[in-house]
């Protein structure tokens, strides 16, 4: 900041974290629902709008809304009579995210934080932590087993 007076290297880096954070929010619930679809199509076989609905403490209007965005981006299939489904782009992006979820998760418990507040800080965190982060979190996860 120094050799730039006006502060402009400062606002350029203030732009690109706000820019970020705006993005990860937009993500965040999408997210949210396709690692939560993906968990209930594995331990249940199918993933039912009202089933989303109780585990996210939602309406089921609210999942509907949700799951026709979902659609929209090509990351669920909804059959009619039917569950939801995960396209392969939804898949990727679960998979994706569980492992964020992870990694964060990991973390946590490795700086001794107990089991139930490292899962539920984890599913805040594992949005906004940049891939450098991430590599961070598992190279300290690494050092501590």
């Amino acid at each position: 900041m120094a050799d730039d007076p006006s502060g402009a290297d400062a606002t350029a880096n203030d732009a690109e974290s706000f820019r970020r954070t705006r993005e990860a929010r937009k993500l965040e619930l999408i997210e949210d629902y396709v690692e939560l679809i993906a968990e209930l199509i594995e331990s249940g076989g199918e993933a039912r709008q009202v089933d989303i609905a109780t585990r996210l403490g939602v309406a089921q209007p609210t999942v509907a809304k949700m799951l026709k965005r979902l659609v929209n981006e090509g990351y669920v299939l909804q059959r009619p009579y039917r569950g939801v489904f995960l396209t392969d782009q939804g898949k990727t992006l679960a998979t994706e995210s569980r492992a964020r979820h992870e990694i964060v998760e990991a973390f946590l418990r490795a700086l001794g934080i107990s089991d139930e507040t490292a899962r539920i800080d984890a599913e805040g965190i594992e949005h906004y932590a940049s891939q450098e982060t991430l590599q961070a979190f598992e190279r300290f996860i690494a050092t501590k087993a």
